[in-house]
């Protein structure tokens, strides 16, 4: 009863999504077009209401109304529904061990755009989210400057001016505004980087060391960065005889990955620390 007195509490088309079945996981611009159900820019009321909905967040992942609030965010993103900004944060905060919101919400304030961006930059400089949230915010606002290029400058600053307070910031949020501004090619916040990691205020298993975001950034070639290293870690070996060591192989090869998967690979690597449960929701 109580299912059918959820399903019946969203008017059609809306309702449809109850049922449309398993998410996939896929890049958003491979998300189905839910405006062919026709969903329209009156339904995002309805569209919010669904995402948020406590009962269908929590309801058994293999019923098909729990992937519900997935479509619904996703629509909302290509509706470009400003009103769903303020609602959709709040689910960082709410289904902070969701993997769905930490991949996919960040990508649908994206879509939305920069009217997203003040509420973005309040959110990740009130300090009473936790780290989670606040990165995956931060995500958003790197997102948001990706798809809207005129929306870079602004972005920028954001990520900047949350960076400048890196000695108070966790660790890991640091390293995460550094990926996300790496990610945008900000050359113009290396100085600012740079201070984060010489006092120590970075988590390096994010993206590297300094010399790993400047070769990032294109300010020092690779080969000088591993030659360095080469040395480092040829001075540190004990004194053995040839036959007795091989050196270590360092590749040549710059960390290229892309922001989107090298923040996917970073945070699954913490997730698998921190967060032992629920990978659906």
């Amino acid at each position: 009863m109580e299912e059918l007195d959820r399903t019946s509490s969203y008017p059609p088309p809306v309702d449809r999504l109850l049922t449309y079945g398993e998410a996939e996981v896929v890049e958003a611009d491979d998300w189905p077009n839910y405006l062919e159900l026709g969903l329209g820019p009156e339904h995002i009321p309805d569209l919010i209401r669904m995402a948020t909905d406590e009962k269908l967040n929590k309801a058994d992942p293999d019923s098909l109304e729990s992937w519900a609030p997935i479509h619904a965010w996703r629509a909302l993103g290509q509706l470009r529904a400003e009103a769903a900004i303020e609602p959709l944060l709040s689910l960082f905060d709410k289904l902070e061990d969701s993997e769905w919101v930490a991949e996919e919400l960040p990508e649908v304030l994206g879509m939305i755009g920069p009217a997203a961006l003040p509420a973005l930059a309040a959110y990740i400089a009130d300090r009473s989210h936790k780290r989670w949230p606040l990165i995956n915010a931060s995500s958003g606002v790197q997102a948001i400057a990706t798809r809207w290029p005129e929306a870079r400058s602004e972005s920028i600053a954001i990520l900047s001016k949350q960076l400048e307070q890196f000695a108070e910031n966790d660790p890991e949020f640091n390293a995460f505004l550094i990926l996300d501004l790496v990610h945008l090619g900000a050359k113009e916040a290396a100085p600012l980087m740079e201070q984060a990691f010489a006092a120590d205020r970075v988590e390096n298993f994010v993206m590297g060391d300094w010399d790993d975001v400047q070769v990032r950034l294109g300010l020092k070639p690779a080969e000088e960065v591993e030659q360095k290293r080469s040395e480092r870690q040829a001075e540190m070996l004990p004194r053995w005889t040839p036959s007795e060591v091989t050196a270590p192989q360092v590749s040549s090869e710059p960390r290229r990955r892309s922001g989107a998967s090298q923040r996917k690979k970073a945070k699954n690597k913490m997730v698998k620390q921190s967060r032992k449960k629920n990978r659906k929701r």
